[in-house]
């Protein structure tokens, strides 16, 4: 695999070191998960101010609905963002992602609640969501295939995690930031306007980093490949569809790593506070911690999948969720101290699963149609089955189904195993096996 200097002479025409261009890629991902997340974990908040019903569990659900119809717009922007970087390059598209993320929370942060201007309130804050959908729906498949580019041979798996360690940073940032933020303002102010703050935090941060990926370079071509102008659409769908089975195995890949991820960082604590009326600062505390957990093991899980192979890496890990979800049952009435140790024992599992799931997507499509094809499978992925994990959690716990939600996503991981190995033994994973 070319490195990213080699194609600098191409791109830039200058240098730029790996170190340098993890930070701009990585940054701007932590931006962008921040920005996502910090929604999720303020929908308490959020639903009582925007869709009132007097209440609490349902103006939350209402809420997150909101967060799940964001997801929905995901496979929009993979499709046409998607086809637009892997026809014509990766880097302008990169900058779009991120300053469309740092308007759609600016406008969150403003937003005047639906006691000022009525049903519009509602429609506005869809609107907003809706099109940091399209942000994140193109974000994370670009910078997954961007990094099995940028990565020098055997170092494909350390780079992905050093940009999952980024990920989990704007994970846990959001957590942080939204726990400093109870643990500073009064409860009537934070349900008042406090909330905003952790939204306008992102909106800035967000400008940083979009001024530090200008200096990206392009890795759509290297030095050896041939510079025959824009691909045409029609060549790069066919592409997508002649690799059909790869782009199912795709969608489950992300829909078991997405379903955990969001049911522990959004799911778990979103029940604690509203169905259990756990101490708010308690709750984001202890998604802090998990979330330190989780990022703290993203390097041996990088190191060991280029050490043992990433395909044998993921197969086993994958594998291990299936059991080790079941957990969530623990936590099936209010208590503090459960909350903990299930957040604190599911972190594990969440590293090796959202550590290597990105990087395994785009082994499984070729450079040329590899934004596109990875894009659509991880938003049809994240909007069909990680969006909508935190509203049935709640909703199955609600009906006092809780047993139904770890088979679900048992289910989930088990079929992106099956998946997996049909296409690894098809030959079509093209790094790691």
């Amino acid at each position: 695999m070319a490195s990213l200097i080699g194609r600098n002479s191409v791109a830039t025409g200058k240098s730029l070191s790996h170190r340098r261009a993890l930070l701009a890629l990585g940054g701007g991902n932590a931006v962008e998960w921040y920005d996502w997340m910090v929604y999720g974990l303020l929908a308490s908040y959020i639903g009582p101010l925007y869709f009132p019903s007097g209440s609490s569990v349902a103006e939350t659900m209402s809420a997150l609905a909101v967060f799940a119809v964001g997801f929905a717009a995901r496979p929009l922007g993979a499709i046409v963002f998607g086809t637009l970087a892997d026809r014509m390059g990766r880097r302008a598209i990169m900058l779009f992602s991120i300053g469309s993320m740092v308007l759609s929370s600016l406008i969150i942060a403003l937003l005047p609640s639906h006691a000022s201007i009525g049903v519009w309130a509602g429609v506005i804050l869809l609107a907003s969501r809706i099109l940091q959908g399209l942000s994140t729906g193109i974000e994370a498949p670009l910078n997954s295939a961007y990094i099995v580019e940028l990565a020098p041979e055997g170092s494909t798996a350390r780079f992905g995690s050093i940009i999952s360690i980024y990920v989990q940073a704007g994970i846990v940032g959001a957590s942080l930031v939204c726990f400093l933020t109870t643990s500073v303002i009064a409860p009537d102010a934070m349900a008042s306007w406090g909330w905003r703050i952790p939204f306008a935090v992102g909106a800035v941060g967000g400008l940083a980093f979009l001024w530090l990926r200008r200096a990206l370079p392009e890795t759509l071509h290297t030095t050896s490949q041939p510079q025959t102008g824009p691909a045409r659409v029609g060549q790069v769908w066919a592409e997508v569809w002649q690799h059909r089975l790869a782009l199912l195995a795709i969608v489950f890949v992300v829909a078991g790593a997405q379903a955990l991820n969001y049911t522990w960082a959004t799911g778990l604590p979103n029940l604690a506070r509203s169905a259990y009326h756990e101490n708010p600062d308690t709750v984001f505390l202890v998604s802090t911690l998990a979330g330190i957990c989780v990022a703290a093991l993203y390097p041996l899980v990088g190191r060991l999948a280029d050490r043992k192979r990433i395909s044998r890496t993921f197969l086993a890990s994958r594998l291990a969720v299936v059991p080790l979800i079941f957990i969530v049952l623990a936590y099936q009435q209010p208590g503090i101290a459960m909350f903990t140790v299930v957040m604190l024992v599911g972190a594990p599992v969440l590293a090796f699963t959202m550590g290597l799931y990105n990087t395994v997507a785009a082994t499984l499509m070729p450079t040329s149609c590899r934004v596109t094809g990875v894009g659509l499978g991880y938003a049809i992925g994240v909007a069909g089955f990680g969006g909508t994990a935190p509203y049935l959690l709640l909703w199955l716990q609600d009906l006092g189904a809780g047993w139904a939600f770890p088979v679900y996503g048992a289910a989930l991981c088990l079929l992106s195993v099956l998946l997996y190995v049909l296409v690894l033994r098809r030959g079509g994973v093209r790094v790691g096996s």
